[in-house]
C-alpha cells in the first residue's frame, strides 16, 4: 500500500456547479488515516501522539512514571530537532484554490491525520454538504465533560471551508458566527454537517450545525471569499521565503 492511498471504492465525489475541473480535497478516503498505510512512521507518531495527550489529561500516575514519559518526549524531540525541516503545502479546505489534494490536508490541526493534535475524523460528501462524524476525548475539555468552545469554532471553520470548496471558486474564511445551542459531550461521536448555500459575487455563503445524537450542540454561518489561484501561489511562495 502506498502511503498516499486512494481505494476507489472508498472516495467522496466533489462536484460544483459550474462543472469546473478543480480537485477536491474530498477526492480522498472516507476515513483519514485511510491516506496512509497504517505502518507509515509518520502516522504512528500521530497516533502515539494522541494517546499521549489524552493520558496526560487523565493520568494520575506516580511522578516517576511522568518523569520517564517525559525523558522520552524529550528524547524524540531532541531526535527530530536537527532536521531536515520543511514541507510543501498544497491543498487544504480554503487552499483548495492551490490545485492539490494532499499535504495540508494530512496536517491539518484539526482534521489531519499526521497531526497529533487532530482528531480522527470520517467525511461524507454531496453536491452541497460535507458531512463530518469526529469523537473527542479529555485532551479537548472545556466545561466538565464537554468539548472546548474553541475547539467547536475550529471544526466549523474546517468542515464549512470544505463546504464552499463545493462551490467551483474557493476561497478563505471572511466570516465565522458560531451559536451554542447545547453543552458539545466528550467521547461521544458528533456530527458536523457543512452545506455550501450560495454565492453572491466573491463571497461564499455556508452553514452548519453540530449534533451529539438527536440534540443540536450548535450552529454556524459562514461567509468565504473566493481567492484566485495567483493569489494562493503568492501566499505559499511567502511562506517558503520565511522557511
Amino acid at each position: 500500500m502506498s502511503e498516499e492511498n486512494n481505494p476507489e471504492t472508498d472516495r467522496s465525489v466533489w462536484s460544483n456547479p459550474n462543472e469546473s475541473v478543480i480537485p477536491s480535497p474530498l477526492a480522498l478516503p472516507r476515513h483519514r488515516v485511510a491516506m496512509h498505510d497504517p505502518s507509515n512512521p509518520r502516522l504512528r507518531l500521530a497516533n502515539a501522539t494522541r494517546e499521549v495527550l489524552q493520558h496526560s489529561a487523565t493520568s494520575t500516575a506516580h511522578g516517576d512514571q511522568f518523569a520517564q514519559a517525559a525523558n522520552l518526549l524529550e528524547q524524540a524531540a531532541a531526535l527530530l530537532a536537527p532536521g531536515p525541516h520543511g514541507r510543501s503545502y498544497h491543498a487544504s479546505a480554503e487552499g483548495a484554490v492551490g490545485g492539490a489534494t494532499h499535504g495540508f490536508i494530512s496536517h491539518s490541526p484539526v482534521t489531519g491525520p499526521l497531526n497529533g493534535l487532530a482528531g480522527l475524523i470520517e467525511l461524507e460528501s454531496t453536491a452541497t454538504e460535507i458531512i463530518a462524524t469526529v469523537t473527542y476525548g479529555d485532551a479537548y475539555e472545556g466545561p466538565p465533560g464537554c468539548l472546548h468552545g474553541g475547539l467547536i469554532a475550529a471544526i466549523f471553520d474546517e468542515v464549512l471551508g470544505f463546504a464552499q470548496a463545493l462551490s467551483g471558486a474557493p476561497g478563505m474564511t471572511g466570516r465565522l458566527e458560531v451559536t451554542y445551542r447545547s453543552p458539545t459531550p466528550l467521547h461521544q461521536p458528533l456530527k458536523v454537517t457543512g452545506r455550501f448555500d450560495g454565492i453572491n459575487g466573491r463571497k461564499i455563503m455556508t452553514s452548519g450545525e453540530i449534533y451529539a445524537g438527536d440534540r443540536l450542540c450548535a450552529q454556524a454561518v459562514g461567509t468565504f471569499i473566493s481567492v484566485k489561484a495567483e493569489k494562493f501561489a503568492a501566499l505559499n511562495n511567502d511562506r517558503q521565503t520565511r522557511e
